[in-house]
């Protein structure tokens, strides 16, 4: 054929990109399109925004280096504002486009989107999707998605018990041909009506946007500070940038691919060191893989307040309780300190994701799904699949579901024993001891004269007994 347009979505890359790579297999040119379409911004049913700032800044990034990498390769990145179902079919209209290639994932509203775009185009013209987005391609699993196990460890071990194999990566383009068309110019935050995020020097990472920034990650936790020997033992930290991988961002948008990370792991395991830290981060991109196909299976069901198990709960909507959460209010630490992690860096720990999840469900009672919407707002590294799947699970009607609960006041003594995180990201605690900056409700009004932290002056008073609502959760199990 002669003309291709490649309809860039989560996959911001030119490394391993089988969607760019067949299409310029396909045709003598191609259009890689971007398209900001106004429906991944503005106010969603839950009350929160759809895109924050952190994220909309990361993925500005990534689409200016996507550009810059093509442009290097001889083409460019065709940037337009606009519906996907209207940009789309116009610009196959300007080139006269024989075919249009996507990604394809497996989140409701990217699937609709899809379907859309597919309807509007001229009949001439071919659509073509690939999966991108997976450790795994879908076709290759011992079991389809339509017809997998709902839980995560018996799915696992029939994956690694069967013949499937990882697919070999590909390498990038040396040449991406296009035609000579208006690229666009990419949008700022402010065209977008989105406040810019702020920088804070306690952000474990910057996080830069964009594939380039994706692959230095990769190449400094492997190779430069050969990190991955240590990864499952230092997995659940929650200060600095080492403890843990965070390639997450970079999966997210598709700048960094998954099959990309699996094969430098083999290499690592082949040059430095195979153990149990090395699977372990495989283990975790297995887990990835999981909600991935889940959504596949389950679609739309993962978005109701029972979840995918019809799980019966009644969810309280007391929206000043949930912006007391949102905010970092609470008054209990170790939540505030997580909540305020997020809102100043778009970024928290999974262990910190886990509590302040199990906070809001099970000791707050508040819907869970307004949690999965404010994460979807704020994190770098939202990924619908991931988000959701595992808000869920934390609110008991996921995959894998959990009849109990995480008690945020033990999870903090244990993986935050000296208290150095929760006095990092709240220092009107700086000067407790730990024992009281965890529980600083214990402190007489002595102790508070003594220490310089009025409650409900300095730093708010639990909004609820929370020691006591645990004993009641203990009781009710």
């Amino acid at each position: 054929m002669d003309t291709a347009v490649v309809w860039f979505r989560d996959d911001l890359r030119v490394d391993d990109n089988p969607t760019l790579v067949d299409a310029l297999s396909d045709a003598d040119e191609v259009v890689p399109l971007y398209v900001y379409d106004p429906r991944g911004w503005g106010e969603t049913r839950y009350g929160t925004e759809k895109l924050g700032g952190h994220r909309a800044r990361f993925r500005r990034e990534s689409v200016a280096d996507l550009r810059a990498s093509l442009r290097t390769r001889g083409g460019d990145l065709h940037v337009r504002t606009g519906r996907a179902d209207e940009v789309v079919p116009t610009v196959v209209n300007d080139v006269d486009a024989d075919a249009v290639y996507a990604q394809t994932t497996p989140g409701t509203e990217e699937l609709d989107d899809e379907a859309q775009v597919r309807e509007v185009l001229p009949n001439s013209t071919e659509f073509h999707t690939r999966v991108t987005h997976t450790l795994y391609h879908p076709d290759d699993l011992p079991t389809p998605p339509d017809r997998m196990q709902d839980t995560f460890t018996p799915w696992r071990k029939d994956v690694e018990a069967s013949d499937a194999t990882v697919r070999e990566p590909l390498d990038p383009p040396e040449r991406v041909p296009t035609p000579d068309l208006e690229p666009g110019t990419i949008p700022t935050l402010s065209d977008l009506g989105i406040e810019a995020p702020p920088r804070d020097d306690r952000a474990v990472l910057p996080f830069a946007g964009g594939e380039s920034a994706g692959k230095r990650r990769l190449d400094a936790y492997l190779w430069e500070r050969d990190c991955l020997r240590e990864y499952k033992s230092t997995r659940n930290g929650l200060l600095g940038a080492d403890y843990s991988s965070k390639f997450s961002p970079w999966l997210a948008a598709g700048c960094l691919s998954p099959r990309r990370v699996h094969a430098e792991v083999n290499r690592y395991e082949q040059e430095r060191v195979a153990n149990e830290d090395t699977y372990w981060l495989i283990f975790e991109l297995l887990w990835r893989d999981f909600f991935q196909f889940q959504f596949r299976k389950h679609g739309a069901a993962f978005f109701g307040p029972n979840g995918i198990r019809d799980v019966e709960k009644s969810w309280r909507h007391d929206r000043a309780a949930f912006e007391r959460w949102v905010s970092g209010e609470t008054g209990v630490p170790f939540v505030d300190a997580n909540m305020r992690e997020l809102e100043r860096t778009g970024y928290m720990s999974n262990r910190g994701r886990q509590n302040v999840a199990s906070f809001l469900a099970d000791a707050l009672g508040i819907d869970w799904r307004w949690g999965a919407a404010h994460f979807e707002a704020q994190l770098v590294d939202y990924d619908v699949a991931s988000n959701w799947g595992n808000w869920a699970y934390q609110a008991g009607v996921g995959n894998d579901s959990r009849d109990g609960f995480f008690d945020v006041l033990s999870q903090a003594e244990y993986y935050d024993e000296e208290a150095e995180y929760v006095r990092t990201w709240l220092p009107e605690l700086e000067g407790l001891p730990p024992e009281y900056a965890h529980r600083p409700w214990r402190l007489s009004e002595d102790e508070q004269a003594t220490y310089g932290v009025e409650l409900g002056v300095d730093y708010p008073q639990p909004m609820l007994d929370i020691e006591a609502r645990y004993g009641e959760l203990r009781d009710n199990r």
